[in-house]
């Protein structure tokens, strides 16, 4: 923002909310941004900018990610989006079908994936459609399981040994915030895991194939200063991300038993050894 002409402490002031993992605070987060009359609000991940949007039709919205934008009802278009609101997408065509391949390339016998995901969440359920329609191009069997935030995780992830051969884990707020369970429960059930964010694999995880955030929070710098400028939200079409990261944990690769093929490792924007 700097960069872009906004200096917080000059022209800019700068208002924090967190929710410290709890969904249900992001409605009365929203209701008391928009009692603080901002000139805009930015928003990381569906759950807060849909509060949002629902809060205010009125003050511009920025989100600097977003699982599935038009899916989930947070715009009418990506070219179009409409209403006070755009941003940026986490998704780009095929993502999920890059993340099955780069499972192959590690586990070559790959016929039974198995996709984590959290109960009764519609947002998750839009990416477990997506993941399914790019295993059928693989000729990849998907089967779902479940696993609540009172559930235990090393009991779910246990039983699925025999059942399925990799795991695909969905970016789910509380399964990041036990991704290092997740994680040591999967290599105990020598399950290889495949992720959308980095942290995971850096916190023990096999692979991670996602968007690159810091450049996706830079492109929300530049819509927020747009919008600041006096840009409508609703002329502002909503971007896809043009950065991927793909990253190896090796040492968990050893773990497992999987060799790594040198030309994967080569593609990596990181490795860990």
């Amino acid at each position: 923002m700097r960069e872009l002409g906004w200096e917080e402490g000059g022209n800019l002031k700068i208002v924090y909310r967190w929710a410290e993992g709890r969904n249900e605070r992001f409605g009365e987060i929203a209701d008391e941004l928009v009692k603080l009359n901002v000139d805009l609000i930015l928003t990381h991940n569906t759950v807060p900018t849909l509060a949002v949007k629902q809060a205010t039709s009125s003050i511009p919205i920025v989100f600097a990610t977003a699982g599935d934008p038009v899916g989930s009802g947070i715009v009418a278009s990506l070219a179009r989006p409409g209403g006070n609101v755009t941003g940026l997408s986490g998704q780009a065509p095929d993502t999920a079908g890059k993340r099955i391949e780069i499972l192959r390339e590690m586990t070559p016998r790959l016929e039974r994936l198995g996709v984590l995901t959290e109960p009764a969440n519609p947002y998750a359920a839009l990416d477990v459609k997506e993941v399914e329609r790019a295993a059928r191009t693989f000729k990849v069997d998907v089967q779902i399981f479940e696993l609540g935030a009172s559930d235990r995780i090393d009991a779910t992830i246990n039983s699925l040994n025999g059942r399925v051969e990799a795991l695909y884990v969905l970016p789910i707020v509380h399964f990041y915030a036990n991704r290092i369970q997740i994680n040591d429960a999967a290599i105990a059930s020598r399950l290889p895991t495949m992720y959308v964010i980095r942290e995971y694999v850096q916190a023990g995880g096999l692979v991670s194939y996602g968007p690159n955030w810091p450049s996706m929070w830079r492109r929300a710098a530049d819509l927020v200063a747009k919008v600041l400028s006096g840009v409508k939200p609703a002329d502002i079409p909503v971007e896809q991300p043009t950065e991927f990261d793909l990253v190896i944990n090796s040492r968990t690769a050893k773990a497992l038993g999987l060799a790594v093929p040198p030309a994967l490792l080569a593609r990596a924007d990181e490795v860990i050894e």
